[in-house]
């Protein structure tokens, strides 16, 4: 069966980037793919590690020219050799975002294309310039199509808007051979631009997407604006051969030639410099004279030497060899169930001698909280990078001003509803959860602008980031989704409002999992699903790790205790607490009293009776240890057991419903927690705790016993430090 997309690498002494060139083609997701990579006769072992790559992979084919061909002659033999029906060039030092065929190929088949391209992500291996996206204004907003006089007016040499010449569509094979266009072998740059000419002008469709899935490689100081003059020269002829070949009449004549004075300008300046530079003033006056639009493009020295002395090089790289974390979920340590579950893995990882580096690239996580404090816990983190922020030692503050109009307007409409308002306006209106807003442009840059070098792991923290991990620029680097939970499990479960991210069916949880080599699950339940779904991802178990303390605390015989952050799961389970099981247990014993710890009081109303709603609460030791029961009353969510774990493991009598339970059934089966679902049975197991301290005592002891047991830090990581160790 023929591959979809022939891939054509043009390779000159490129060992030292092409293993990941041939990697990125190979791991385009969703297509199959060939590979030609031709060597154009060079001195370095290029050719052999290209071989190397086709023994070993049927894909990949090792071509050499009879003789230095330049890059469109090498990619001419690539051409004749292609079997896909999409041609691509990759250049030999270049990456590709792993979803870029299928991106590039759904929107050519929907527009009818026969020539299809994207934006380009800008990157510099040495870091003196930091990252940056290549299209500006109309085209970086929405897809758009390319016609002929469209892109001579975007393709003029030195000119200050971005050059589509530079741009790497994917060509309809067919589509060049019927019409008997190839590479022409005469220019050593601008190549490609021929060819798309050839092809716009032979009726091609070229449409263009918005999304920078190219990742193209600037080395170091390259700051030039001057081609060498034989290249110039080449160029130059080409251009006049192709005004030639047009009629006046024709509708593009008046953009090809505006295009063809700034070609002859770029050629009269590249001369004019030669001259200076060789002392020759009467050849640059003469020169001046007879293109006087040479002149003004002296700005171009100007600037590379301003640029040279102002330049503010890119975050400079974390040393090799570290983990790279993406999120998005707002993190000052250990406050609720995922956060506590990210802290703890870049713990263990930083305890096996990697530094663990977060990069947080939306302002969205903010919410309508314009700044926070990170806590000692966050410490775990060697380096941290949040996008539309500023950092003063523990404290981090918004810089988008609109954050601080929500947080006003959220304060405002507290106050109104208090004193009586009911207008539209003051309705609570919770934002949106953070980790599944979608990827803007700033996001992706500012992921490759922070990316440490080399990282040896790169992690996503919940699978709606995963789609930052191609910007780490890292091919090398294993890549891991932490799944915290099984989203298309929840779909429904929380009324028409849902929970923000429970709107997730089974086909896109299952494609967003896969775009990593491995997952992190939490529970045993959901290994088994991510095997099941995607057998060709590594299913690693990490349960969330329990530090126990010393001895069970049964607590006080008139205290209970839920903890919880303020999230769909934790609202609603609390909610259905105090509506069907607080009265009952009220009415039976007056004296009792439930303390609510965690920001899941934002959510609550007026407290009831015996209800004491604590906020957040930096050390929950002392709620735990005075606690005689910690109830859990889930009725919808998945995944995350994290309370529960800590409630064990703080040595105390738990009492929680199946839905809590869900994936660690066995605790219920040891002893170590009393299962109860309706509501009568739930008031009647906490009464009977509280009435009788060896049973309470009993029950801490057990679940206690069964958080060292199942959780202890060393038994949870052992599979993840072993998939790491394997890197």
């Amino acid at each position: 069966m023929p591959p979809l997309i022939s891939f054509a690498i043009a390779s000159y002494n490129s060992a030292a980037f092409l293993d990941q060139a041939i990697a990125s083609a190979l791991a385009q997701r969703g297509v199959a793919v060939e590979v030609i990579v031709v060597d154009d006769h060079s001195s370095d072992d290029s050719l052999a590690l290209a071989r190397r790559w086709a023994e070993s992979d049927a894909r990949v084919r090792a071509l050499q020219t009879e003789r230095n061909l330049g890059p469109g002659g090498a990619r001419n033999v690539a051409l004749a050799a292609a079997r896909g029906r999409w041609f691509a060039v990759l250049d030999s030092d270049d990456l590709l975002h792993p979803a870029r065929s299928e991106h590039l190929l759904a929107h050519a088949e929907a527009t009818g294309a026969e020539m299809v391209a994207d934006d380009l992500l800008l990157f510099d291996d040495a870091r003196q310039q930091p990252p940056s996206l290549f299209l500006r204004g109309a085209r970086a907003e929405a897809p758009s199509l390319i016609d002929l006089p469209g892109y001579f007016g975007e393709t003029r040499m030195y000119a200050r808007a971005p050059n589509l010449g530079f741009l790497k569509p994917m060509i309809r094979t067919d589509f060049l051979r019927r019409h008997a266009i190839a590479y022409d072998p005469a220019l050593r740059v601008a190549e490609d631009d021929a060819l798309v000419i050839a092809c716009l002008r032979a009726g091609a469709r070229y449409a263009l997407l918005p999304q920078p899935l190219y990742f193209y490689r600037k080395h170091g100081a390259s700051i030039t604006h001057r081609l060498a003059t034989r290249h110039i020269d080449a160029m130059h002829a080409a251009d006049r051969a192709l005004v030639a070949s047009f009629a006046a009449s024709d509708p593009a004549y008046p953009a090809l030639r505006a295009r063809s004075r700034a070609m002859t300008a770029a050629w009269a300046y590249n001369h004019l410099i030669d001259a200076l530079k060789a002392r020759r003033a009467g050849t640059a006056a003469a020169l001046v004279l007879r293109h006087p639009g040479a002149l003004p493009l002296l700005r171009l020295v100007l600037a590379g030497r301003l640029a040279r002395l102002t330049a503010r090089p890119a975050a400079a790289p974390a040393p090799a060899g570290g983990v790279a974390i993406i999120s998005r979920q707002r993190l000052t340590g250990a406050t609720n169930g995922s956060s506590a579950y990210l802290i703890a893995i870049a713990g263990a990882l930083r305890d096996a001698g990697l530094s663990c580096h977060l990069i947080q690239p939306s302002p969205s996580l903010f919410g309508r909280r314009p700044f926070f404090t990170l806590s000692q816990e966050m410490d775990v983190f060697a380096s941290i990078a949040i996008r539309g922020a500023r950092r003063w030692r523990n404290r981090v503050i918004a810089t988008d001003p609109r954050i601080y109009a929500r947080a006003a307007l959220g304060i405002a409409s507290r106050f109104a509803r208090r004193a009586g308002v009911t207008a539209a306006w003051t309705r609570e209106r919770k934002a949106p959860y953070a980790i599944a807003t979608p990827w803007l442009r700033e996001d992706r840059l500012f992921v490759a602008a922070h990316a440490p070098a080399a990282p040896v792991l790169a992690l996503a923290d919940y699978m709606f980031q995963a789609e930052g991990l191609p910007y780490l620029l890292a091919p090398a680097a294993k890549t891991g989704i932490v799944m915290h939970d099984l989203f298309h499990a929840r779909a429904g479960q929380f009324g028409a409002g849902g929970d923000s991210v429970d709107q997730v069916d089974r086909a896109r949880e299952v494609a967003l999992l896969d775009a990593a080599r491995a997952v992190l699950t939490i529970q045993e339940s959901e290994n088994a699903f991510v095997r099941e779904a995607l057998p060709a991802v590594r299913a690693i178990n990490v349960p969330m790790p329990a530090r126990t303390v010393a001895a069970p605390a049964p607590g006080r015989a008139d205290r209970l205790l839920f903890v919880g952050s303020n999230t769909a799961p934790n609202v609603l389970g609390l909610g259905w607490f105090l509506d069907e099981v607080w009265p009952r247990l009220r009415a039976a014993r007056g004296d009792v009293v439930l303390e609510v710890a965690g920001s899941v009081r934002d959510a609550m109303g007026a407290p009831p009776d015996g209800v004491r709603y604590l906020g957040l609460v930096p050390d929950l030791a002392g709620l735990y240890q005075a606690a005689g029961v910690v109830i859990s009353p889930l009725r919808q969510g998945s995944g995350l057991k994290i309370k529960l774990v800590e409630a064990l493991a703080q040595g105390k009598a738990v009492v929680a419903t199946r839905c809590t339970l869900q994936g660690v059934e066995g605790l219920a089966d040891e002893g170590a927690v009393i299962e109860a679902d309706a509501a009568d049975d739930f008031a009647d197991a906490i009464l009977r705790l509280l009435g009788d301290d060896a049973a309470r005592a009993a029950l801490a002891a057990a679940g206690l016993a069964a958080a060292g047991r199942h959780f202890g830090p060393a038994r949870c990581f052992a599979e993840l430090l072993s998939w790491v160790r394997e890197a």
